[in-house]
């Protein structure tokens, strides 16, 4: 082409030096043109082809690549895919369950349906629904994706370009060696597709009957439940002497029972590990402090040796077991009834075991035989169906309970009983059980059985919510003692009545969870409770924003958790317990609580915002905020935040210093985030920036308790019996209870005054706070006291004589 091309230059240039052109020479140029122009387009169309060809074979290359990666995801997602046999294992499990689940309600159904078969039915069926739930969406995703994969190669190998055959032969026989390759590598990972996505559509079939299955049985059992409930009251059964309407063998009615009660606590523990791993935690930490409290007590020893008034310490495993079941049950919603039971048998066993050498022997066996007859009952309880025996031994349970009731109340030794609402606990008892005789008689099963169960655990949770109030009563009380710094907003509680009433807010605590208890046994709890948990947890929007009551109440529970667990530790952490030796008390951590105190917080705000679902967005916004409000108006504040961090990682002064700022005197109270807390020696708390307290003249004298040494000056007449004297004081200084008895109160006599001998008297206060009304307390008792006992106490006198008689008659008138 380049030579034709140059030929025709030169030709040119030849006929541009002619002067004569000729016709025959115009033709002949005429006819080169057209053989140039035709030259052009067959070569502009073979470029044409040549660029296509490229193109196609790259586009080919490209479909074929992009082929094999597809096969290639779809035989590892073959090889990591749920395993369809898994499945169908899962699915004939929920067969096995549902149809051990429906024994006694659906099939074998007897004369009537029982409240506890339903409740435990329903809870075995619900599982079940949400197992074969979350199967189906499994299903569902596996069938999309192999759907997906079907879909990609199917669009892959039927794209144009691959038949976009190449014109040269060799190259023609090439590519269709790789379609060949390619297909045969196609086919069995369809073919595979294929099978899985025929056994993943029957198992979805299978599914999808089993769900539709149970929705519908947990329906019926739902409208069992609703009549149920309205109609507690109705007959089920024939009276007890009457002939039994149907016959099922007991051995089978218990068989039934057991497995329906290991099916709900199997799978309600399996949903709640993460409750009940709490719950040890709490048992096992309550069960550490318990045991150092109780080493405290015996390395000062003032523990008693019939633990009077100091059970709490006695066996510190039973009463954290105690204490943590009775309270943090609650934390398990809807548990099922076994579960319950396990709880309160260990709780009875550790109420026994600190009853052992405790009480009396008479109300030690009234509790055994009130326990006795509890477990009994709640065997009984977990009989699902109904039958003619079972109502018997009902019967004889219930007539029991009336006549031991009826002989603790008419010759209980109730001077001997050491919490007197247990009698109001047993006389409800008494009259719940004769009504549960009444209703079982006349062929009201359910409501006789759900009776029954009260009854007993009436008296039962009765008496353990009460220990477990005293103990927790105690064990405050215990602390109080022991801790040299007492924060009175810490529990909102007045520590100083502690140990000597109950507070009202614990017997309301009890009062609730004993109803809540209570109502668990009958059929109409749920119609009550359900619309009250419905209320908390519907969800309602404002702007874009959706909450619901419960995530607020979560929210502000989990923020209280940590405020009063900094607050907690910072009282037990930076407090120092009444040591022998004052030289050999440890100084307590101090300021490193506020970098303590902002950790837990910090956890607690990120867990709260966490568990409602606070979006970030709006916090970003906050922080945003603050930076724009500290450029411009709160440097005070962060200089005070930043203060308190550089006195918690410095130290220049520790909480429970004696220190001196400014000539004023006083102790370290606190070091909070922004500002600190002197006590003053007058008793006042003075609030200090971090930052002024790290600017003005600090001393500090020493670390030291909260205690403070007062003295009384007493004068005596001569005539008094010294010894006397000093008893009486020794006795009212013990019977104060805002005084330390280590360092116990010294009496002193210190010198002969004019008109009386001088007695002093050093006493320790365990708030510094307390020392003027505690002094107060003791000039009023020991006022009290001398007149009792006949002392004296003398005052300057002179006598005034008159000797004239007119005088003395205007002064006798």
């Amino acid at each position: 082409m380049i030579t034709t091309l140059c030929l025709s230059k030169h030709s040119f240039g030849q006929n541009s030096d002619s002067i004569v052109i000729d016709s025959s020479k115009h033709k002949i140029e005429n006819n080169f043109v057209s053989k140039m122009q035709r030259f052009a387009q067959l070569s502009a169309k073979k470029s044409a082809d040549e660029f296509n060809a490229d193109k196609a074979a790259l586009a080919q290359a490209r479909i074929l690549e992009e082929a094999k990666k597809a096969m290639q995801k779809a035989k590892s997602y073959l090889k990591t895919a749920s395993d369809t046999l898994v499945a169908k294992d899962e699915l004939t499990s929920i067969e096995k369950d549902y149809n051990a689940a429906v024994d006694g309600v659906m099939i074998n159904k007897g004369t009537a349906q029982t409240f506890r078969n339903l409740t435990s039915t329903s809870k075995i069926l619900s599982e079940l629904l949400n197992k074969a739930i979350a199967r189906k969406s499994k299903l569902d995703i596996q069938q999309q994706n192999i759907i997906n994969f079907r879909y990609q190669l199917d669009s892959l190998i039927s794209l144009p370009e691959l038949f976009k055959f190449p014109t040269d032969s060799a190259d023609l026989y090439k590519y269709i060696q790789q379609l060949k390759v390619v297909a045969i590598e196609v086919n069995p990972i369809d073919s595979v597709l294929k099978i899985s996505s025929a056994r993943v559509q029957l198992l979805q079939n299978i599914v999808n009957v089993r769900v539709l299955n149970l929705q519908t049985t947990l329906e019926e059992i739902n409208h069992y439940q609703m009549e149920m409930g309205t109609n507690i009251l109705h007959r089920e059964f024939a009276n007890l002497w009457d002939e039994a309407g149907s016959h099922r063998p007991l051995t089978e009615i218990l068989r039934q029972g057991k497995e329906k009660g290991l099916l709900t606590l199997t799978f309600y523990l399996q949903n709640n590990l993460g409750k009940l791993t709490l719950l040890i935690l709490l048992i096992f930490s309550s069960f550490i402090y318990l045991r150092s409290l109780k080493k405290i007590y015996i390395e000062n020893k003032i523990l008693s040796d019939d633990f009077e008034g100091q059970l709490v310490l006695r066996y510190p495993l039973a009463s954290a077991v105690l204490i943590v079941i009775s309270i943090f049950q609650f934390i398990f919603f809807s548990p099922p009834f076994i579960l319950n039971v396990i709880f309160w048998i260990m709780s009875c066993l550790s109420l026994t075991i600190m009853y052992r050498n405790f009480i009396v022997k008479y109300w030690m066996n009234v509790w055994l035989v009130m326990v006795v007859l509890f477990m009994i009952a709640a065997a009984d309880n977990l009989i699902l169906q109904a039958s003619r025996p079972e109502r018997w031994v009902m019967l004889v349970l219930s007539v029991f309970g009336v006549a031991s009731g009826i002989y603790v109340l008419v010759k209980g030794r109730r001077e001997e009983l050491r919490e007197k609402l247990i009698l109001v606990a047993i006389g409800l008892m008494t009259a719940i059980e004769f009504g549960s005789i009444v209703c079982n008689i006349f062929g009201r099963y359910n409501l006789g059985k759900a009776l029954l169960i009260s009854g007993y655990l009436n008296v039962v949770v009765a008496i353990l919510f009460l220990w477990t109030i005293r103990l927790i009563n105690e064990g405050l009380y215990l602390a109080y003692n022991v801790y040299t710094k007492q924060e009175l907003k810490l529990f909102y509680l007045n520590f100083s009545k502690v140990g000597k009433s109950v507070p009202t807010l614990f017997y309301i605590v009890l009062i609730v969870g004993w109803i809540i208890l209570f109502g668990r046994n009958f059929a109409g709890f749920d119609y009550i409770a359900g619309p009250l948990r419905e209320f908390f947890a519907t969800d309602r929007t404002i702007g874009d924003y959706t909450f619901s009551i419960n995530g607020l109440l979560l929210f502000f529970v989990i923020m209280s958790i940590a405020v009063i667990t900094s607050k907690v530790v910072s009282f037990f952490a930076s407090d120092k317990h009444l040591a022998q030796n004052k030289e050999n008390a440890i100084q307590g951590i101090g300021s490193w609580l506020l970098l303590v105190r902002i950790t837990i917080l910090t956890l607690g705000l990120f867990l709260a915002v966490a568990a409602v679902g606070i979006p970030l967005d709006r916090i970003t916004l906050v922080l945003g905020a603050l930076g724009v409000g500290i450029g411009f108006g709160l440097q005070a504040l962060v200089n005070n935040l930043v203060s308190g961090l550089i006195i918690a990682f410095e130290k220049p002064v520790n909480v429970g210093d004696a220190v001196e700022i400014d000539g004023q005197g006083g102790k370290v109270k606190s070091i909070g985030f922004r500002s600190s807390v002197v006590s003053t020696y007058d008793g006042a708390d003075v609030i200090m920036p971090n930052g002024d307290l790290l600017n003005s003249h600090l001393i500090n004298w020493s670390l030291g308790g909260n205690r403070r040494r007062s003295t009384l000056l007493i004068g005596v007449a001569y005539d008094s019996d010294l010894n006397l004297v000093k008893k009486v004081l020794f006795d009212i200084l013990s019977a104060q209870p805002k005084l330390t008895m280590n360092p116990a109160p010294v009496v002193q006599y210190e010198q002969f005054n004019s008109s009386s001998i001088d007695v002093r008297i050093f006493f320790w206060t365990k708030n510094m706070r307390d020392a003027a009304a505690v002094k107060s307390d003791l000039i009023m008792s020991i006022n009290a006291g001398f007149k009792l006992n006949g002392i004296s106490i003398p005052f300057p006198q002179q006598d005034i004589h008159f000797p004239n008689e007119k005088h003395q008659d205007f002064l006798n008138k």
